[in-house]
């Protein structure tokens, strides 16, 4: 596989800088540019472009599409990569997985009809499933002695079964609602899936890559927790420590009224309403959320 040439208005890179490559365009586009933009790299993308240089960095960008990443990350036509798990397992290249990304989270499932005879995975054999994974599901099948005719598509597979091209097919699924819709049943998870940040072994600049992953990570995590912070009488703040015992531990302040303190803690954001109902039944007043865009821990 070849990668993209430059645009004639696109300068010639840089052979030092390193490379990462971005989708090209959809969700995973606007969920990769976001996240590189919070964690500081500014750029610019003109007229679609096929490069962007990332300001006061020695980055440059390039806009791929998103199932071709992990090969040409491989390859060593970039360096890094944001792209999904579940294609890095389907491509089968040497790439390192530096980190998740916390966005894009999605199953890979077995799937066949609702009415169907089929328990496990071993009564496939010998079937036809349908799927854009080939690889994956063909790894998937060895393990139960199993094989089947791989009908390949890069489209979407929920109908195939009833237009009589497969028995089963095998799908990413988020809610399940288009399952419901075209009357299938997961048979079988195959695995759980999330937009991912890859590297090539050979990365051209290995310091400035880790910087990115530092950067990257401030980000993530601040997604996952919130600050929570209150004032709770003295005699009670052992308890509510309990409830909020922080990363490290609580930030504790004291007021003009001795008897109150204040503290901030961080708190997983999906336990931030439990944790505000037990500080308020505690005694606690004042509890504030405060959602944080980026962190060093």
């Amino acid at each position: 596989m070849n990668s993209p040439s430059p645009d004639s208005n696109s300068p010639a890179l840089p052979q030092s800088n390193l490379r990462i490559g971005i989708p090209s365009k959809g969700r995973l586009s606007e969920l990769a540019g976001d996240l590189l933009k919070q964690a500081g790299l500014r750029f610019r993308r003109q007229n679609r472009g096929l490069f962007a240089r990332v300001s006061g960095l020695p980055i440059d960008l390039t806009f791929l599409r998103t199932d071709d990443i992990p090969t040409l990350c491989a390859e060593g036509a970039i360096d890094m990569g944001i792209t999904g798990s579940d294609l890095v397992d389907e491509s089968d290249v040497d790439v390192t997985v530096r980190m998740p990304l916390g966005v894009g989270r999605c199953r890979l499932a077995v799937c066949v009809p609702e009415d169907s005879s089929y328990q496990t995975a071993a009564d496939l054999n010998g079937k036809r499933i349908a799927s854009s994974f080939p690889t994956v599901t063909r790894n998937y099948l060895k393990k139960f002695d199993a094989s089947a005719h791989l009908v390949s598509l890069s489209g979407s597979v929920e109908v195939m079964i009833q237009l009589g091209v497969a028995d089963a097919i095998v799908d990413l699924v988020e809610t399940g609602s288009t399952l419901a819709a075209n009357r299938l049943r997961i048979l079988d998870e195959i695995g759980h899936y999330e937009t991912v940040l890859i590297q090539n072994a050979n990365c051209r600049d290995k310091e400035t890559a880790d910087r990115v992953v530092r950067r990257l990570e401030g980000v993530t995590i601040a997604r996952d927790y919130s600050l929570l912070e209150y004032n709770v009488p003295r005699e009670k703040l052992a308890a509510a420590e309990k409830i909020t015992p922080g990363f490290n531990s609580p930030t504790i302040g004291t007021l003009e009224d001795t008897q109150w303190c204040s503290v901030r803690s961080m708190v997983r954001r999906d336990d931030v309403i439990s944790c505000m109902e037990k500080l308020e039944l505690l005694g606690a007043t004042a509890i504030l959320e405060i959602t944080m865009a980026n962190c060093r821990l």
